[in-house]
């Protein structure tokens, strides 16, 4: 999740040259995609260990969980609270890929 924070902040930074609301897009979109992942991780990781079954339903409703909070965050930025769309799309992309980006191992050195 540090890798998506920094990705968000660091989005929401370049989009400020296009204005506040530009950022505060930015800022709601990779926010959004931060939570839901967190959600999704809490939802997998927790609880001890069980069987296949069991780990493998709590992914998928880790991972439904994570989208419906992703889906809501944009709502809410783009149609309630009317920032702009582009941003607030390119927030919760640069949060995916900050996930990726730590997922294949950060910035190892090999």
């Amino acid at each position: 999740m540090l890798f998506q924070a920094v990705a968000t902040l660091l989005a929401a930074v370049v989009c400020l040259s296009f204005g506040r609301p530009a950022a505060l897009g930015a800022l709601v979109g990779g926010a959004a995609m931060t939570l839901g992942s967190a959600l999704a991780a809490w939802g997998a990781f927790s609880g001890g260990v069980v069987g296949a079954e069991m780990a493998f339903g709590r992914l998928l409703v880790g991972l439904a969980a994570k989208w419906i909070v992703v889906a809501a965050g944009l709502f809410f930025a783009i149609a309630v609270w009317k920032l702009p769309a582009l941003p607030a799309l390119a927030g919760a992309a640069v949060a995916a890929a900050g996930l990726l980006f730590s997922a294949r191992g950060g910035l190892r050195r090999d």
